[in-house]
């Protein structure tokens, strides 16, 4: 077994058994206490059958460290993130998110819910694993069960003035992923006409991937939202840390739009915060932020972030002050402080800004395209070279600017994938830029 090939960017991933099994979780869980030091380790897992016995290993290892463990059982990502944060214990979370069933793999975090990333310890927590530290306590944890789903509940409903919430019919789409377990909690007692499709928890997902991004699986939401006359779908990926939007008519919602819509809420209620969004957000994004500045928001600007998880968020904290932004990996990923003590409203008022939605409307892109490659970096320079005459930033992988449109072509931290994302005025413009751009990444021009 590669660990090279299961610890990415981020997490630890790969296929079940073969890429990361049992004694692979027995190890990470043992060298997870002794990277953190801690006493006690919060760990949740997701409905794939494997999280099963991956997590019971995980708490073995942890236990026979030393260290207690307190089991959340099936939780959402972001359910784990708040007991870490609420018991201030490093957390594990077992879930391969968006992928297919026969994935699985390991989030986790510091106390106070910080991520780890590659930068951030998951490179020392591999190099343990790979010397085969085994710590092994004289006497060991203890494991006990809480069920924080209902204090977490409240406390995402504590973002809003519940009292200002208008009646509307809401469809959500939880793909048989851990969404089907916090999402009628969360909505319990909101003045929502709430309908759930394929809420029963179901690891191998029978209905369609609960991968919402991939155009094919919102379809049943789409079908649903008119038949039912809806106001908005809402579409979740397996472990309930992302969701897409579709509106009344049935249209699917970019990230960019939704991060434009929450930004444009955010100022209005807390004028002079910093915006924080990644490199593969619409431009659209910061013209609003700047564009409510100038209004007399006084936005404190936008400011650019790396795609995905276990980044450097002190910095971004310190520099974002109060109400962060962080769209992860894609723009339909939307994050305020995880820390309950810390957490504030980041979601917009009674209305849905629609200067800021007919802005983001306007710019075309036919969303993330990923395309299979032996070399990332490679490739990565091919392009840099063939556009070395425009403005270029490396911050995310590639981002190159042209003017009348741009695209960020970033490795995938998960899978041998270049993602592309490009924007451009109009539809006939974007196909074309698209096709020259992925010619060159197949090497074909």
């Amino acid at each position: 077994m590669s660990l090279d090939s299961v610890f990415k960017a981020y997490d630890v991933r790969g296929i079940y058994p073969d890429e990361i099994d049992e004694d692979l979780a027995r190890r990470v869980g043992n060298a997870f206490v002794a990277f953190t030091g801690a006493g006690r380790v919060v760990v949740g897992r997701d409905m794939r059958p494997s999280s099963v016995p991956l997590a019971a290993a995980f708490v073995e290892g942890v236990a026979q460290a030393g260290a207690d463990v307190v089991e959340l059982g099936l939780a959402s990502t972001d359910l784990v993130y708040f007991a870490s944060g609420r018991l201030d214990a490093p957390g594990a979370m077992f879930t391969a998110s968006h992928n297919p069933a026969e994935y699985n793999g390991i989030k986790l975090c510091r106390a106070g819910a910080a991520p780890i990333g590659q930068d951030t310890g998951l490179g020392q927590i591999k190099a343990m694993v790979a010397g085969g530290l085994t710590e092994r306590a004289e006497e060991p944890g203890r494991v006990e069960a809480i069920d924080l789903l209902q204090e977490y509940a409240a406390h995402v409903r504590s973002f809003v003035d519940v009292e200002e919430l208008l009646p509307l019919r809401v469809v959500a789409d939880t793909a048989n992923g851990m969404g089907g377990l916090v999402v009628p909690e969360v909505f319990a007692g909101l003045p929502f006409d709430l309908t759930v499709l394929y809420a029963e928890l179901d690891g191998t997902f029978p209905n369609h991937p609960a991968d919402p991004i991939q155009p094919e699986n919102l379809k049943d939401l789409q079908a649903a939202v008119l038949d039912r006359d809806a106001d908005v779908g809402l579409a979740f990926d397996g472990d309930a840390d992302r969701v897409f939007l579709v509106d009344d008519r049935a249209q699917p919602l970019s990230g960019s739009l939704t991060t434009a819509i929450v930004a444009h809420g955010m100022l209005e209620r807390h004028p002079g915060e910093t915006i924080v969004h990644n490199l593969i957000c619409s431009k659209a994004v910061p013209e609003i932020v700047r564009e409510m500045g100038d209004a007399g928001a006084h936005a404190g600007g936008p400011l650019l972030h790396q795609a995905g998880d276990g980044r450097d968020r002190r910095r971004l904290r310190r520099r974002a002050l109060r109400a962060l932004l962080l769209p992860r990996q894609l723009p339909g990923r939307l994050r305020a402080d995880r820390r309950p003590r810390r957490a504030r409203g980041a979601l917009p008022g009674r209305s849905t800004p629609v200067g800021a939605a007919a802005a983001v409307r306007t710019l075309r892109r036919l969303g993330e395209i990923n395309t299979r490659v032996d070399d990332q970096q490679a490739v990565l320079e091919r392009v840099a070279e063939a556009f070395s005459q425009a403005t270029q930033d490396r911050l995310d992988g590639l981002t190159v600017d042209l003017g009348s449109w741009w695209f960020n072509l970033r490795p995938s931290n998960t899978e041998p994938l270049l993602r592309l994302n490009l924007e451009a005025a109009d539809d006939d413009a974007c196909r074309r830029h698209v096709e020259d751009v992925l010619a060159l990444v197949r090497g074909e021009a």
